[in-house]
Order: C-alpha cells, then structure tokens, then sequence
C-alpha cells in the first residue's frame, strides 16, 4: 500500500500529456518544418547573442522531448557540431583577413604580409580587435542558429512523410529534394554504425586512419541506398503524368513561377530593415498565384496516395507556434532595433531584452502539445 499514491500519480501523469504518437495522430511533417522555418526567421533577426543562444535552447529542448528513434532523428548532434565548425572558421577568418568594423580594444597583432596594389582592401595579418572579433561571433553564431533550426526540422520531421505530403506539381522535384535530405541523417547513422561495429572487432575508429577506413563502407552505403530507392520508385511507376491541354499548362507555369518569385519578394522584403510595407502584401499575393499553380499542375499527376496525413489541430498549433515566434521578432525589430542588434562599436554587453525572449520561448509550445514518441527499449 505504500506504493498506491505513486502509481496513482504515474496514472494521472499521462492524462496531463500530450498523447502517444501513433501512426493515425502523428503530427505533419509540415507542421514541423514550418515551426523550425519561423525559428530560423527570429534568427535572422536578430545579431543579440543572448537571444540566439535562447532560439538554440528551444529548438534543442523540443528536439530532445519529441524526436524519436529513427535514424533521421539522431542528425541533430551532428548539425550542432557543424554550427560550431562555423563559428570557429568565422572567428578565424576575420582574425587572418580583418573585419569591416574598426576597433580601438587591439588584442594582439599578427605579422602582416603585404599585398599588390590591385590587391587593395584586403590584408594579411595585422591587428587583431575585439570590436572586429565580437561582430564576426555574433555574425558566426547568427548563421549557426540558422543550421541547427534546420538541423531540428531534420531530426524531428520524417522525410518519406514529408514526400507522400507534397502537391503532385512538385512530386518529381520533391523525390530529389527528399532524397538530399535524407543523406545527412542516414550518413551520420551509418557513420556511427561502423564506428560502433570497428570497436566492438578491437579495430580504431578516430583518427585519420579511421576515417579512410570508415569512409569508403559509408559511401558505398548511400550509394546503394539511391539505387534501392530509384529502382523501387521506378517499379511503383512514379513519374507517369496525365495530358493536359496546352493552355493548361501554360497558365500552370505562369502561375508558379510568378507566384514563386512573389514569395521571394516578400520574404525579402520581411527579412530586410527597410520593406515590411511592401513585404506582406507581395508574400500573400505570391502564395496565392502558387498554390493556384499547384492546383492546376497537381492535374498531371496520376499517383494516388494511401493513407494521405492528416492536418490536425495539433500541427496548426505548432506551425502557429513558429510563424508567431518569426512575426513577433520581425514587429519587435522595427520597435526596437538596438535590443535585437546590439552595437559592437563601441563595447557593450548584450542585454536579454523581456519582451522578445518571451516571444522566443513560444517556440517551446510543441514540447508540451506534440504527440509524444514511444518510447525505445
């Protein structure tokens, strides 16, 4: 009887959480891309390292309290890796070649090499500030934010249902789309695999010799697994399109086309300083001349789809979540520029501004209404 309040709780507990993914109820692969987009749009945002730190944070912890065991989702760590990689390349460029920004806080001075006249602008060596080191961090540390966001997109989003997802317009150029995503994920799990297999035979795996030893399997790998995947899709017939009078087709491409090029000019014009009057109405314009095109170009493709995923309320919530986060950080930056973007000339310590670290933490809001993963044994 002293156990009965404990497991009473442990059967309460559940009741409050999100429900346990199963096939039926688990959440659009969409949906997650488009919550780690808006989680890349804050990024862009914003130079304040103390909220790209946070943006990092959120993505981080939703990735570890709903990715599952497939081999996909186990790509994370090595995208967080890779932004570090950035920031150290970053940091070691602007110390060999400078930096645009004048400093007066030298550090040190490196040996300098002269350079020709044409060569004029650009140096070798030299001083070394750190008004100039602290723009390259927060520049380095703004495009690692950028890849780990995707990274999480890549973790938590399955990629085959991501493709049965797409328009039929784009079902051809989506099969290479998904395929470039899945090479990532499916090298860093073959990479561990033989790893784990060379120390189980007593054999090295780091190193340079490791390397060239691993390597070869894991090329050989994605290699047969393009030719697997090519040979299934040719059997089941993908690639077969329907005919469609010609006008058709012709309204299809300009519709898309003009539609896709709409998008750019708003996203652009929302992710500049200077464009946000411009930049929602041509981005709204453009989404609606595209998904017109890809009404009419869906009417070529004669593949029909076994049991299609379903957009539920969950996916609007978290999609929602992300888009929120991007669309807050863009209205609080025209606000307040100098929270988002602290200067580095002259030397200030960045502050963690209130109101858009609260607009960050709704990106935490698919950690608690995601579908839960099942739990490996």
């Amino acid at each position: 009887m002293a156990h009965g309040p404990l497991q009473q709780a442990r059967r309460v507990r559940p009741a409050l959480l999100a429900p346990l993914a199963t096939r039926s109820n688990a959440l659009h692969a969409g949906a997650w891309w488009l919550w780690a987009l808006g989680l890349a749009a804050a990024a862009s945002r914003t130079r304040n390292p103390l909220l790209l730190a946070l943006l990092i944070g959120v993505a981080g912890y939703v990735v570890a309290a709903r990715r599952t065991s497939s081999p996909w989702a186990r790509s994370y760590g090595a995208f967080v890796k890779l932004g570090l990689v950035i920031i150290a390349i970053r940091l070691l460029f602007a110390m060999v070649l400078g930096s645009p920004v004048p400093g007066t806080h030298v550090l040190f001075t490196l040996p300098e090499v002269p350079l020709p006249e044409w060569a004029r602008g650009v140096r070798l060596g030299g001083r070394v500030t750190a008004e100039g080191m602290l723009f390259a961090l927060y520049d380095a540390l703004r495009l690692a934010t950028l890849l780990i966001c995707v990274g999480a997109a890549n973790a938590l989003a399955s990629p085959a249902r991501l493709l049965k997802s797409l328009p039929g317009a784009l079902y051809e150029a989506g099969v290479a789309v998904v395929v470039a995503m899945t090479f990532a994920p499916n090298l860093v799990a073959d990479v561990r695999r033989l790893r784990a297999a060379r120390r189980l035979r007593g054999r090295p795996d780091r190193g340079l010799r490791g390397l060239f030893q691993v390597g070869l399997p894991v090329l050989e790998g994605a290699l047969e697994r393009s030719v697997a995947l090519a040979a299934a899709m040719d059997a089941r017939g993908y690639g077969r399109t329907a005919a469609v009078p010609p006008a058709v087709r012709r309204t299809t491409a300009a519709l898309t086309v003009g539609g896709l090029i709409g998008v750019c000019l708003g996203t652009y014009g929302l992710l500049a300083d200077q464009g946000g009057g411009f930049g929602v109405p041509v981005l709204a314009l453009g989404l609606a001349a595209a998904l017109a095109g890809l009404w009419l170009g869906g009417r070529r493709s004669v593949r029909s789809r076994y049991r299609p995923d379903r957009w539920g309320v969950r996916a609007w919530v978290v999609a929602g979540s992300g888009v929120a986060v991007a669309a807050l950080l863009i209205h609080l930056g025209s606000l307040a520029p100098a929270q988002l973007n602290p200067p580095t000339v002259p030397l200030t310590t960045p502050e963690l501004p209130l109101w858009p670290a609260a607009a960050v933490l709704l990106g935490l809001v698919p950690a608690f209404v995601a579908p839960r993963p099942p739990e490996s044994t």
